[in-house]
C-alpha cells in the first residue's frame, strides 16, 4: 500500500504522530497540523489516495476541508475522524458525498488499516474508470479534430491556437482540469464545418455580416455543442462550448439571460482568448488588440482579461529560435508554418508542440522530408516544468 499515499489532518500534533507511527510500516503517511496546512500539503505534496481529516478543528472544521479537497482534489478519497458527539453531523457528510467514511475516536488500529485499505481500493477505481472514460473521449476528440482538420483547416488552425492560452489562462486562474479546458478549446471550433465559407472568411478578414450571415454564424457553438452533448459525461464541456460567444453583461449569443459569473468559467475564458486570436489574425498588433479588447465595456470577466494579460506577460519570457526537427521539445510553440519538401503544408503557425506532434514531425520528416530550419518560441525551462507538472497532477 506504500504506493498510495495518505494525509492525516487534525489540530492535535499528538494525534497525528501516533498515526503515523502506527501506520508508517504499511502506508506512505503524511501529517498537518489543520486544515490550512493540510491544502498546502496537498498542494505541494499531492495528489493523495487518501484525506483523513478530524472534524472540529480550528477555522476551517473537517466538513469545510473535505468539501475543499473534494473540489480540487475529487479522485481523493475522503475520510472523517469524529466524536461520539458528532455523528449526525458526519452521517451527513456522507449524506452530501462530501466522504467516503468516518471513523469515531478513538480508532481501533484493525478499523483503522481496514478503512484505510478500502478507501484506496476505491481510489484505484475512480483513477481507473477515468483513465478509461479519458481515453474513450480522447478518441472520440481525436476523431472530430482529425475530420474538421480536413474540412475546414482555418478553423482546426485556431482550435490549436488558442488551445495553449485558454490551457495557460486557466492554470493561472487556479484551475486543476486543465484536460477539460484544453480539450474544451479544441471542441469549440467543431460548429466551424456547417460554417458557408464565404462567412468563414468575411469573419477572418473583419468584414461586416449581413443580418443573415450574422444569424447563421451565431449558431455555431450551438451546433459544437449539440455534437459534444452526445459524448458521455462531457456535459459541462458543452456548456462551455455554448456560451463561447456571450457577452459578461449578458448580450451575444445565446439569448437565455445568463449573464456575469452565471456563464461557465470556461466560455468566459474562451471568449477573450478567441477575440483575441481573432483580432491578432487580423494584423493588430499585441498591444492594440488588448488596447481594442479593453475598450469593450461588458463583454468580458474582468478578472479573466486581467489574468490573461499576466499570461502574455509571462510569454514574453519565451526565446524566438530556428531549430530543426530534432531540436523539437513539448511546448515550443511554431511561429511560421512547417512545410514537407514536396510543399504540403503540415503544422500551422501558432501551434505549440505537444509531444504526439514533435513524434509525428520526425516521422513525417522520415517519410516525406521537411523543410528545416524554421522558427519557434522556445519556452523558459521553469515554464516547461510548470506545464509539465499541471498535466501530470
Amino acid at each position: 500500500m506504500k504506493d498510495y499515499k495518505v494525509l492525516f489532518v487534525d489540530d492535535d500534533v499528538n494525534i497525528l504522530e501516533g498515526f503515523k507511527r502506527s501506520l508508517r510500516r504499511n502506508y506512505s503517511v503524511d501529517t498537518a497540523t489543520g486544515a490550512m496546512e493540510g491544502l498546502k500539503a496537498i498542494n505541494e505534496k499531492g495528489p493523495y489516495a487518501v484525506v483523513v481529516a478530524d472534524l472540529k478543528m480550528p477555522g476551517m472544521d473537517g466538513i469545510q476541508f473535505l468539501g475543499r479537497v473534494r473540489e480540487l482534489f475529487p479522485e481523493s478519497v475522503r475520510i472523517m475522524l469524529t466524536g461520539h458527539g458528532d455523528l449526525d453531523a458526519a452521517i451527513e457528510a456522507i449524506n452530501e458525498g462530501s466522504v467516503f467514511r468516518f471513523l469515531t475516536k478513538p480508532v481501533p488500529p484493525h478499523l483503522l488499516t481496514r478503512t484505510l485499505d478500502d478507501a484506496i481500493a476505491q481510489y484505484r477505481l475512480i483513477v481507473s474508470e477515468k483513465e478509461i472514460m479519458e481515453s474513450t473521449v480522447s478518441g472520440v476528440v481525436g476523431a472530430l479534430t482529425d475530420v474538421l482538420s480536413m474540412v475546414n483547416e482555418d478553423a482546426m488552425a485556431r482550435a490549436a491556437r488558442i488551445k495553449r492560452f485558454v490551457r495557460d489562462l486557466a492554470v493561472h486562474m487556479g484551475e486543476t482540469d486543465v484536460w477539460f479546458y484544453e480539450t474544451g478549446a479544441l471542441l469549440s471550433q467543431i460548429g466551424g464545418l456547417a460554417l458557408p465559407e464565404n462567412i468563414r472568411l468575411k469573419i477572418k478578414n473583419g468584414e461586416k455580416l449581413t443580418p443573415e450571415e450574422k444569424q447563421t454564424f451565431s449558431q455555431h457553438p450551438m451546433i459544437a455543442a449539440d455534437i459534444i452533448s452526445r459524448i458521455p459525461r462531457l456535459e459541462e464541456m458543452s456548456r462551455m462550448i455554448s456560451q463561447q460567444e456571450k457577452y459578461y453583461n449578458g448580450q451575444g449569443f445565446p439569448e437565455d439571460g445568463i449573464r456575469g459569473k452565471d456563464i461557465p468559467l470556461g466560455a468566459r475564458i474562451l471568449k477573450v482568448v478567441l477575440d483575441y486570436d481573432l483580432l491578432m489574425n487580423r494584423g493588430y498588433s499585441r498591444k492594440n488588440t488588448l488596447l481594442r479588447m479593453l475598450d469593450r465595456k461588458g463583454r468580458y470577466d474582468p478578472a479573466v482579461i486581467r489574468n490573461f494579460i499576466e499570461v502574455l506577460q509571462m510569454e514574453d519570457e519565451y526565446e524566438l529560435k530556428q531549430v530543426r526537427i530534432n531540436d523539437l521539445v513539448p511546448y515550443m510553440v511554431v511561429t511560421e508554418e512547417i512545410y514537407s519538401l514536396s510543399g504540403m503544408l503540415l503544422l500551422r503557425s501558432g501551434s505549440e508542440l505537444s509531444l504526439n506532434q514533435v513524434d509525428k514531425l520526425r516521422n513525417l520528416d522520415e517519410t516525406y522530408g521537411v523543410k528545416q530550419p524554421f522558427s519557434v518560441l522556445v519556452p523558459p525551462q521553469k515554464l516547461r516544468e510548470k506545464k509539465k507538472a499541471k498535466e501530470s497532477g
